[in-house]
This record gives C-alpha cells, sequence and structure tokens, in this order.
C-alpha cells in the first residue's frame, strides 16, 4: 500500500494560470516587454519563476530581469488569489486519501513562501504531511533532491510513494527521484507531453487517482 503522495501544485491541485499570468505581464508592462496570453503561459509555467521570467523576456541583461522578478513577486504577494481555486474535486480526493490513511504532500518550483501560503488558504479543512516549494539550497524539479529530503522528513521510502503531476518536468522529477509517477490530464500541460515523456498512467479525474494508487499499491 502506498503510503505518501507527492502531488504538483499549479497545474494539479490548483488552477493557478491566471494569476500567474497576470502577475508576470503587469511586471513584463511595468518594464517595457511585451505582453502574453494565458494559453502561451501554459507552455512557460512549471520550472519556477526565474524560468517563467526567462521564458516570458528572452535574453536582457542581469538588471532587466531582476526588475521584473521584482515586479511580479511584489504584485503575485497581493493578487496570488484573486482568480485561483482547487481543481474541481481535489478537495474530495484529499478527503478519501485521508480516510484511507494515505499521507499527501505537496512539491512545487513556486517559491516556498507562496507553495504554502496557497495550500493553507485554499485548502484550510486538509492536513498535508509536508508543503515544499523552491527552497534555498535544493536544485528545481526535475533534480531530486528536494524531493528524497521531503520524503526523509516524512520518514517513507521510494516503494511507499507516488509522485503526481501534470508536465514533462513532473514525469521527469519522478523518474530521477525513483518513484512511481500518475499524470493528470486537467492541467497546464496537454495528455500528449506526459505521454510523450513516458507517463504510464494518466488520471482524467480526481478519482482516478485513487485508483492509479490502488493499482500501484
Amino acid at each position: 500500500m502506498k503510503k505518501l503522495c507527492i502531488f504538483d501544485l499549479d497545474g494539479t491541485l490548483i488552477n493557478s494560470l491566471y494569476d500567474l499570468a497576470d502577475s508576470m505581464n503587469h511586471a513584463l508592462a511595468k518594464n517595457g516587454f511585451a505582453l502574453h496570453s494565458p494559453e502561451e503561459y501554459r507552455l512557460m509555467v512549471g520550472s519556477g519563476i526565474v524560468v517563467l521570467a526567462d521564458r516570458a523576456i528572452g535574453t536582457v541583461n542581469h538588471e532587466r530581469k531582476q526588475a521584473v522578478l521584482d515586479d511580479f513577486r511584489a504584485y503575485y504577494s497581493v493578487h496570488c488569489m484573486d482568480k485561483t481555486r482547487p481543481y474541481e474535486g481535489i478537495d474530495a480526493m484529499l478527503g478519501e486519501l485521508a480516510q484511507r490513511h494515505i499521507q499527501y504532500a505537496v512539491m512545487s518550483n513556486k517559491p516556498d513562501e507562496f507553495s504554502k501560503l496557497l495550500i493553507k488558504k485554499l485548502f484550510p479543512d486538509r492536513r498535508f504531511a509536508a508543503v515544499w516549494g523552491k527552497r534555498d539550497g535544493y536544485e528545481r524539479k526535475p533534480a531530486p533532491g528536494a524531493v528524497w529530503a521531503l520524503m526523509d522528513e516524512i520518514g517513507v521510502q521510494r516503494d511507499e510513494c507516488l509522485y503526481i503531476g501534470d508536465s514533462d518536468v513532473d514525469v521527469q522529477t519522478a523518474r530521477n527521484a525513483g518513484l512511481r509517477f500518475c499524470g493528470v490530464s486537467w492541467g497546464f500541460r496537454p495528455k500528449e507531453e506526459l505521454s510523450a515523456a513516458g507517463a504510464m498512467y494518466i488520471a482524467d479525474t480526481p478519482n482516478d487517482v485513487i485508483q492509479c494508487i490502488m493499482h500501484n499499491s
């Protein structure tokens, strides 16, 4: 039986695309860069805000990039929950995991402070075993170091975990960490990306995640 589900955050548990897009566009406009549509941002997010800025503005000097990042952080810290909501069925799925005595945690490339804030505000009745965003001293996903540290913190082994996410970065993270993987089709990236990256199981609904856990127990 699996003891722990490790979830990606953006595009897996929550739909944060529009707040991310609005915040980056605010920073781009303030610094004289062209804006992007939410659909364009679907392919930019997932690797943390530094990479998001790189993809949104292209190659610029350090000072201009840092100004965009600073303005993004300032705006997002106020507006990160304007439009962000859990995907339908996620809260019920977490409740089902709890009833089955399966712990759940978050591993995100979103900065740690934002990851913790969103989980606290959007899932006030759910007890996550751990919430990890991008932390100093750990490489961003798909590097496995932070995932292993989270598992050590909780006290579980690799064969007791299932990693769940919506992008090729998540597939690679699970592979690098030596974990079973379940993709989700409702997130930011197309189902084809997950398949091409090697996902063997892709859930179309949160209830399918439960079935994947049972199948991999």
